[in-house]
């Protein structure tokens, strides 16, 4: 055996891992059917507090008349309520929206959206711009100003020793004093 490069030993064995979870999945799956049971259990309850039971083989033509028309206005103050709350929902969530986004812009970390690299044409980019003002493309080359590069002064390459001669003596350093004006 070589020491050093020995793999630890697990702590948990793999069956008794799949015990685990198969436990953990059973104790879940029981959880979430009760809970589903106390809500439909709560739900019957509320309703049977809300809504009592009709008693309609008792009553004449008129009285029916009547009850339907006093459901008629529990379900309209019903959908009105609905209605208000949905609106001050709605409400409430662009409130919060606008005041996340200032609580983002005091911090300083917008996030930008990713941008895609578009290829336009000067005359597309133009048309967007003007819209149908501009029927004619433009050519942009023609407005510019053309610069011409002045070529640098190329020293003469003469004869070196016609130079050496021509600088020689106090007519040489003449000549540079007027080169240097």
């Amino acid at each position: 055996m070589t020491e050093g490069f020995q793999k630890p030993k697990p702590k948990i064995t793999a069956s008794r891992r799949l015990f685990l979870k198969t436990k953990l999945l059973k104790k879940a799956m029981t959880m979430k059917e009760n809970e589903n049971q106390a809500k439909k259990d709560e739900r019957e309850r509320t309703l049977a507090e809300r809504v009592p039971e009709l008693q309609l083989s008792s009553l004449s033509l008129q009285d029916l008349q009547n009850m339907c028309k006093e459901l008629h206005l529990k379900i309209d103050a019903a959908d009105e309520e609905r209605y208000d709350i949905d609106s001050k929902v709605t409400k409430n969530s662009r409130e919060i929206q606008d005041l996340s986004q200032k609580v983002f812009e005091l911090k300083g970390k917008m996030k930008r959206p990713a941008l895609k690299r578009v290829r336009v044409s000067a005359d597309a980019m133009l048309g967007a711009l003007l819209g149908s003002k501009l029927k004619e493309s433009v050519d942009f080359k023609a407005n510019l100003k053309t610069v011409k590069k002045e070529d640098e002064k190329k020293e003469e390459v003469t004869d070196w020793r016609k130079n050496v001669e021509s600088m020689s003596g106090m007519e040489g350093r003449k000549k540079l004093f007027a080169a240097g004006q």
